[in-house]
């Protein structure tokens, strides 16, 4: 008899963990420790040098952290994943483990404001420039490939302009020129899109957002295929002076990338996640798909009511006909292109930013606040807050403008939001 595979919903519930033994607990235990006592000396000395698989020092692994990690790895269809302190720690964990000086990324310009920044600025302290294109354009991820490009990044949707990545081209781009294509899945989740499965070689996630579910907890993942022949990259392929000698992708195969990121680059960072969070998240994969149905059904409701309302000049919904990503999102994203999605309030010129402050001052039931994810709906004005940092050409290129707003669409009553932006919409026009 074959061995059966389970269905994303059983997965979320039971991949990773089985009641304790000695206590007989169904729920995963949160192992609040520091540090694990060794059986013996040699116990210890094989586990320093990765001859055998155990835990060390809770900023390496743990426990809780570890059913956390294989549970995303089996939504992902990864080999394995690596959880981290946070969204921004997981994509920087990706790039410190895959770069060295001199290296170059070619990168979607529709990013979170603080990725653009991570990729622009403070890689670049590293020596590690960030190339930027529109992420539609195929022919501008080539001709920004260079002998030194190590890597390709985009937002599976992007972040606020709600764009769809185009993975099957990108990712055959990618294997052609020998290098990783690694996809932001946090807006979309494992439930709404793998990446993995569309040719993608890493999948990052602030599953501070909706894995977690609540805004209650940072953390950050980062799966991989397992697919990726990693023989050409130094910093994995070549000897590890910290474990006198070992060269990873020889040692662990498919497994090279992750072990590497774990073994050195969390443990020399010190970005590591929290068991209590790893808790917290494990609870919010539990319920991901029933919540990510209401949110996106929440979420064309309501861009489908925005798009008709008089004081709305655009809707950015790849859910919705006339998005230019409406028969992407369809591809890749078949239950619905997510919950977060911007807007652009019509308004007189020069009254772009106060009309923006009049509507969001003016709800009651949105929060304004600097997260997505949450099961609460929550608005922000991206130009002054989470793009701020880019300049007026870098917000250009990103297609943020002073008007535009962005909603993440949380699990209230859709007949009560669409109240609240009907009459904040009212009041901003006064």
């Amino acid at each position: 008899m074959s061995e059966r595979k389970f269905g994303f919903e059983t997965r979320s519930l039971h991949a990773g963990h089985i009641p304790d033994a000695e206590t007989g607990a169904r729920a995963v235990p949160i192992y609040q420790t520091t540090s694990y006592v060794f059986r013996d000396p040699r116990d210890a000395a094989q586990l320093f040098e990765l001859k055998q698989y155990g835990n060390i020092y809770t900023r390496i692994s743990n426990p809780t952290t570890a059913v956390f990690e294989e549970r995303v790895a089996s939504l992902e269809n990864a080999t394995g994943a690596v959880a981290v302190a946070s969204g921004m720690a997981a994509q920087f964990a990706v790039f410190m483990t895959l770069l060295s000086p001199g290296d170059e990324i070619v990168a979607s310009s529709h990013l979170y404001g603080g990725t653009m920044v991570q990729l622009a600025h403070t890689l670049k302290k590293l020596s590690i420039q960030a190339r930027f294109v529109e992420p539609g354009d195929l022919s501008a991820w080539e001709a920004a490939i260079t002998p030194r490009t190590r890597a390709l990044y985009g937002e599976i949707i992007g972040n606020p302009g709600g764009s769809i990545l185009d993975l099957e081209p990108l990712s055959r781009l990618a294997k052609s020129r020998g290098i990783p294509l690694i996809v932001d899945g946090t807006f979309a989740t494992p439930y709404l899109c793998r990446p993995l499965d569309w040719g993608a070689t890493i999948v990052v996630h602030s599953a501070t957002k909706f894995i977690g579910g609540h805004g209650t907890s940072l953390g950050g993942v980062v799966a991989e295929s397992g697919n990726f022949n990693y023989s050409g990259f130094p910093s994995i392929a070549d000897p590890s002076p910290s474990y006198h000698g070992l060269r990873f992708f020889d040692t662990f195969g498919h497994y090279a990338f992750l072990m590497k990121l774990r073994a050195e680059t969390v443990r020399d960072t010190g970005a590591c996640i929290s068991p209590a969070n790893s808790f917290q998240l494990i609870q919010g994969l539990e319920t991901l798909s029933v919540r990510m149905e209401k949110h996106t059904s929440n979420a064309l409701a309501v861009a489908r009511h925005l798009s008709e309302h008089p004081k709305v000049a655009r809707v950015r919904y790849a859910g919705l006909p006339d998005h230019p990503d409406h028969e992407r999102a369809k591809k890749y994203l078949p239950k619905g292109p997510g919950a977060v999605f911007a807007f652009d309030l019509k308004t007189r010129p020069g009254e772009e930013r106060s009309t923006g402050e009049k509507f969001i001052k003016a709800l009651q039931l949105f929060s304004h606040l600097a997260n997505v994810g949450d099961a609460r709906s929550l608005v922000i004005h991206p130009a002054s807050t989470t793009h701020q940092q880019l300049s007026d050409d870098e917000l250009k290129q990103s297609g943020i403008g002073p008007e535009m707003i962005r909603l993440s669409i949380g699990l209230e009553n859709v007949e009560d939001l669409l109240w609240d932006l009907n009459q904040a919409l009212h009041a901003a026009s006064v």
